[in-house]
């Protein structure tokens, strides 16, 4: 059995930004590396956004970016300028495409198509279990979840992040690429926390998703059906559908690095690295990844790599209320984004404001509920 020094399970956002950000820095280098998935990604599987001020890492596979969001509920609609922030589209094809190309480049990285079964920390080293053989490991960072425990706590909060997005192609040139719709409450909430997020490529090309933050998903045929009425309701009735995507992402507070061990580091998804709020996971992993980068460097033991902040218990209080009245969540939406201005919104949701940031805010938040239930969540 071959003995790697750090060995990578999954080959999804995290994986990838962690195994091509170790081959950029010379200090990885001499270490040995393994990334191992069931599948060779090659395909647009899913798209990923994020904002960030001026010129980032990941300009070269940028497929569109705007400086300017639309925010609408039924009491608050505005087209916002996020200067200086640009908010940026990246499709997972171009991703994986650049990734896959930097680690078939460099011969201390190995990859192999294999299935994940098991994790054992055996204190010295790790044993990894595939379909095919065991690999060791002196550090495992995993990104596949292997355990469901999350779903059927109790102490937390959780609900989920579920979507289906069209990608259309309208017959003729009718879309305003200037603009990208974040957040579109309007529709009918059903009880529910429910969205339509649109992102216009080009003039004739734009992704379409119904997007829901509840507790229970939905059959295919709904999600699908509400799309169509949007576009019907936006007078764009002659289009093709290009492709499709759908996503279901977790949004809780569990404390997912109770399943980390001195050598057995769970990342992405299954690390708790999703945004529990909000859903969103690209520049949260990229953080992550930067931070973990540094770590690695100066200590043995990954059990000491995270610590809770602030904006957890933020983010617990947000789904508090979420997951006792789902049916609000438009409205709560509605203050922060009519409240507040956008560049500390987004500053906030990139958990980098000051304390004094952060009261500004809560002060635009239904105070006695967000009080009462942080009254419950510190007495009992």
């Amino acid at each position: 059995m071959k003995k790697y020094n750090y060995i990578i399970t999954g080959t999804g956002a995290s994986g990838l930004m962690l195994t091509y950000k170790m081959t950029m820095d010379p200090y990885f280098d001499q270490k040995q590396i393994l990334l191992i998935d069931r599948e060779i990604k090659n395909k647009n599987d899913r798209t990923w956004c994020f904002w960030e001020k001026e010129n980032g890492s990941w300009d070269t596979i940028v497929s569109k970016n705007w400086n300017h969001i639309f925010f609408a509920s039924q009491d608050f609609k505005d087209t916002i300028d996020i200067s200086p922030y640009q908010y940026k589209l990246i499709r997972s094809k171009d991703f994986y495409d650049l990734i896959f190309k930097k680690l078939r480049e460099k011969s201390n990285v190995t990859i192999a198509q294999e299935e994940l079964v098991n994790l054992v920390d055996e204190g010295n080293i790790v044993e990894v279990e595939t379909d095919k053989r065991i690999y060791l490991g002196e550090k495992v960072f995993n990104s596949v979840l292997l355990y469901t425990e999350f779903e059927t706590q109790q102490k937390y909060p959780l609900l989920y992040q579920h979507f289906i997005g069209w990608f259309i192609q309208t017959k003729t040139p009718s879309l305003d690429t200037s603009t990208a719709t974040f957040m579109d409450f309007t529709i009918d909430q059903k009880s529910n926390t429910r969205f339509m997020y649109v992102l216009p490529i080009s003039e004739t090309e734009a992704l379409f998703e119904y997007t829901l933050f509840s507790k229970d998903l939905l059959a295919k045929e709904e999600y699908e059906t509400e799309i169509e009425s949007y576009l019907n309701a936006k007078g764009i009735e002659e289009y093709q559908i290009k492709e499709k995507e759908k996503g279901c992402i977790p949004m809780t507070n569990y404390e997912f690095r109770k399943q980390n061990s001195k050598n057995i580091l769970h990342i992405g998804t299954a690390g708790g690295w999703t945004k529990p709020s909000t859903g969103f996971t690209f520049r949260n992993t990229e953080k992550n990844v930067e931070k973990l980068i540094e770590f690695l460097k100066k200590n043995n033991d990954v059990t000491r790599f995270e610590n809770r902040t602030r904006f957890w218990y933020y983010d617990l209080l947000f789904l508090d209320f979420l997951s006792k009245e789902n049916q609000n969540g438009a409205t709560l939406f509605s203050r922060l984004f009519k409240r507040n201005k956008i560049t500390t919104i987004l500053k906030f949701l990139d958990e980098e404001t000051s304390f004094l940031e952060d009261l500004k805010i809560m002060s635009t938040m239904p105070a006695r509920k967000f009080i009462k239930m942080l009254i419950r969540r510190v007495f009992f």
